[in-house]
């Protein structure tokens, strides 16, 4: 039975399905960690042809992340229907109903209308791929994480990672202005939080943070307090 009314995040049952034509295995690691941090990742499928030689590297690590290789020969020479097979167990999972979230890792953009199907069920679609990545794909997703920033470590700039951009501080700001505020023009960190999300894909981890307590605290723009309860709370200076 899905667990998604569960308050508990580690209740959340989660799928992860790999393109590995499309994907890396240099960044699982990071990956599952992110992907761990949301849910219980009990789904790990990776499809691709597995008789290509291309594909050595996912072959020698998917024992060890105990990831399920799914097999799909090319019907057609020079023509893959990888993605056709993933798709496919993806509408079979959300319909069998004990799924609460999928994680997709690829960069392709034919996975646009299945994370929009999923979202449609109000179940969450966290992608994992490179920055060049189509952006059909990137804002589909509830959070799409760029696999390449999520192994960097901080800097030593002001923000403690990547520089945050004027589009983030754009989409930080749209957030602030749509939520609720107190009296002191504070709002909780979650609504902003919230709010971002439903604004746009970003993911803090893109930028070298841990946590978004993390990016506002570090943006001169905010100052954030937490209250006796430990709600923390965040007002915009400019």
């Amino acid at each position: 039975m899905s667990s998604r009314n569960d308050p508990d995040p580690q209740a959340r049952n989660i799928a992860l399905l790999i393109d590995a034509d499309n994907a890396s295995p240099d960044h699982l690691d990071e990956v599952l960690l992110v992907l761990g941090e949301l849910g219980t990742i009990n789904i790990r499928r990776a499809y691709a042809n597995w008789r290509k030689p291309a594909l050595k590297g996912w072959v020698d690590r998917r024992g060890d992340y105990s990831i399920f290789p799914v097999q799909q020969f090319d019907i057609v020479k020079g023509k893959s229907v990888t993605d056709m097979l993933m798709v496919i167990e993806a509408m079979d999972l959300l319909h069998a109903g004990n799924v609460d979230g999928f994680g997709i890792m690829s960069s392709d953009s034919d996975f646009q209308p299945l994370v929009l199907r999923i979202r449609q069920q109000g179940l969450p679609v966290y992608g994992f791929g490179t920055a060049k990545a189509p952006i059909s794909f990137k804002t589909a997703c509830n959070r799409f994480f760029d696999v390449s920033k999520l192994s960097e470590r901080s800097s030593d700039d002001k923000t403690g990672g990547k520089k945050v951009d004027e589009e983030l501080l754009k989409v930080l700001g749209d957030a602030f202005r749509a939520s609720t505020r107190d009296e002191d023009n504070f709002t909780t960190l979650s609504e902003l939080g919230q709010r971002a999300t439903q604004i746009s894909s970003f993911s803090v981890r893109n930028y070298g943070f841990r946590s978004l307590k993390d990016m506002i605290k570090a943006l001169d723009q905010y100052e954030v307090k937490a209250n006796g309860d430990n709600v923390v709370k965040v007002r915009r200076l400019r």
